[in-house]
Formats: structure tokens, sequence, C-alpha cells
């Protein structure tokens, strides 16, 4: 990347949207794809456009985000100068704990004023895509943007309780934007990755400060959307909005098509924290149809449109359809699982049957023995 960027990465914000799956965790850690975490997305985005310093901003939960990054070396970012930096989630000025994005923002100023870099792109975890970020802070300079915002065309309602989405002109310039509009037909949605100048972010949150301000998308955004140069860079890769369990079960699933994954893992590579884990094993008597199956798993039952992470273990005579079973389970011996997601380290017994629907999942917590 020509321009200088550095990242910041929230890896909490969006908590509330998943109760299930950030309960022990932050949204950032939670698996995706059989071996992946939410976090790797944001972060391969970043290191894909070559920028080699990324400030984790963390609240609560977040050992097992600790556990998957470790050095950063898998990013290559185990750096003297730079790599992952944690934000703790107190500031310099208080002892609270921040609740929204801008008094956050506020807590990080120290982090923004000692960097050198000319960028800033802000990234959310909550969205599963392969950005091109050096092509966003391309357009983000030719257009002399204040903010430019990226958007994804929607059509499907939005479950999240905190969205906003865009009406950016034939320039691209934002005219205007909306936080939880009612949705009919098109429209941009907000895909919560931002980029501004370093020195721009840093004066927006000191007038916030001066002001008053809590709110980043309605005291800044909105109130001076006609102030602003604010404008929209349109994505229109594959782009999955994680807001809820359902849009967790049914953009995992979509990984089982092809097209999706070779969008989502083609041209650039997102990287994870590397397992050495031997190859998965078939014994006799397992049939796997339609399935990502992740290595170190053992398999002597029925696997059909499935997703098994890491060291899951599938008994003989057990079925499993239609559903996602996370790292070092154990599913005994006849056991049925039919539209069901497991957390991790789950113990099914044997002749147990559990059923959901794609609509409603049936889901069973981190640790737990049904």
């Amino acid at each position: 990347m020509a321009l200088s960027t550095v990242g910041v990465i929230f890896s909490h914000i969006n908590d509330a949207n998943l109760p299930e799956l950030s309960r022990h965790r932050t949204t950032a850690s939670v698996p995706f794809g059989g071996r992946y975490r939410f976090i790797d997305f944001a972060l391969s985005n970043m290191v894909n456009a070559g920028i080699t310093t990324v400030g984790l901003v963390t609240k609560n939960n977040y050992q097992s985000l600790i556990d998957h990054l470790g050095s950063g070396k898998d990013w290559d970012l185990a750096r003297k100068d730079g790599g992952i930096i944690l934000l703790p989630p107190y500031s310099d000025e208080t002892e609270s704990l921040y609740s929204t994005r801008l008094e956050a923002l506020m807590g990080i100023t120290g982090f923004l004023n000692h960097r050198s870099e000319d960028y800033v792109v802000i990234s959310d975890c909550d969205g599963i895509a392969r950005f091109d970020i050096a092509d966003i802070v391309r357009y983000h300079e030719e257009k002399q943007a204040d903010i430019t915002m990226v958007y994804h065309e929607e059509s499907k309602k939005v479950n999240s309780s905190y969205y906003i989405t865009l009406s950016p002109d034939e320039t691209g310039r934002v005219r205007e934007l909306k936080i939880n509009p009612k949705t009919k037909g098109k429209f941009a949605l907000y895909v919560n990755v931002m980029v501004m100048s370093r020195e721009f972010l840093i004066d927006t949150i000191s007038n916030a400060v001066t002001r008053g301000f809590s709110s980043f998308g309605r005291d800044i955004l909105t109130k001076n959307v006609d102030t602003l140069r604010i404008f929209g860079y349109k994505f229109d890769g594959y782009y999955a909005a994680v807001t809820s369990l359902r849009d967790y079960f049914a953009h995992s699933m979509e990984l089982l098509d092809k097209r999706v994954r070779d969008e989502l893992f083609g041209a650039r590579d997102i990287y994870t924290k590397v397992r050495d884990s031997a190859p998965s094993k078939y014994l006799e008597g397992a049939k796997v149809r339609d399935s990502l199956i992740s290595d170190g798993c053992l398999i002597e039952g029925t696997v059909e449109n499935s997703i098994l992470f890491r060291g899951v273990r599938i008994g003989k005579g057990c079925v499993v359809k239609n559903s996602i079973v996370m790292q070092d389970s154990i599913l005994g011996e006849g056991a049925k699982l039919d539209y069901v997601i497991t957390d991790k380290n789950v113990v099914v017994r044997d002749g147990r049957v559990l059923s959901g629907c794609a609509e409603l999942p049936y889901f069973i917590p981190k640790g737990r023995m049904l």
C-alpha cells in the first residue's frame, strides 16, 4: 500500500446480536467456517493491504481472542514496531467502561496520537467478506473525502438492533444517512468499515469530547452529513452480515456452495491460527456428503450438509444433518442431529435425538453434555 494506514478493529461492539455465541467470548472470536474466527476476516483484509499495525479495541470476555491471536505471527504481525496492539477498555481520563463506539474511540486517542500513519481504517467483526482495503483507501484519497463508508446493496431485512443505511449520489457522496430505518426493496447497508485521515479522526474525537457527544452515528455522522465530505464505497462482492444466530447458521451453510467459498477464500488469503492436527480419519461405515470437514476429526457415522470443526468425533451410527459442530465436540453412537449448532467441547450422549429448523436451529452451549 503506497498510503500509510493503521487499522482499528472493534472486537466486541456487536456482542448483543449474538448472545448465544458471545456469552463466553467476544464477537471477534466466534468460530466460523470450520477453522476460522470472525476476526480472521477483518484482520486478513488489513494485512493483505499492507497494514502492519492494528489496534484491537476490547471490552470483556477477550481471553479466547488473545489465545487465538497469540503473538500475531500467523498474520505476519509479530513485530517489534506495530503488530497487534491490544487496546484496553479503560481510557486515561476515566475508570469506567465505555458503552458506545464514540466513547471507545475517545479511550484510544493516546494510541492514535502516538501513530504516524496518514489514514485509519476502522472495522467491526460481524461482517464476513474479503475487502480490498487498499482500494478503499485509494478511493478515499481520490474523492478527498473526510469519511469513506463501505456499503453493500441489500434487499433482506436487517436483524441488527443498530444499523445504518446510506443514500449516495452519482458521485458517491452520501446525501442522506439513516439509523435503523424501515427498509423496503434494495438499500445501501453500511458494513461497518470506515476510512478517515488519522488527524481528522483525532480532531473529530476532540470536538466530540468538548461538545459532550456520546454517539458516533447520531452525533457526528447524521448531524453533519451536509457539511462533511462523506462518501460511500460500494462493495459488490460476497458479504455476510451476522446479526443473529439465524444469520450465523444461514451464512455458515452458504459455505457449502463452492462459488461462495471461491469468492471468500480465493484471490487473497484469509489467515488464521495454525493448529498442527492430524488429518481427519474416516472409519468403516462413515458416510460424508456435501460437508466441510476440518482436520483432526474421527468419523464413524453419517454427515450430510454439515460443517465439522477441528477434532470432532462422530460415533458409530450417528447421523448429523444440516448442522454445525464446533471444535472437540463428541457425538455418541446412534445420536441424531438435524439443524443443530453445538458450541465447543459439547458431548451428545448415545442415542440422543436433537432437532431444530433453519429459522431456529437448536443451540447447545459450550461444554454442555446432553
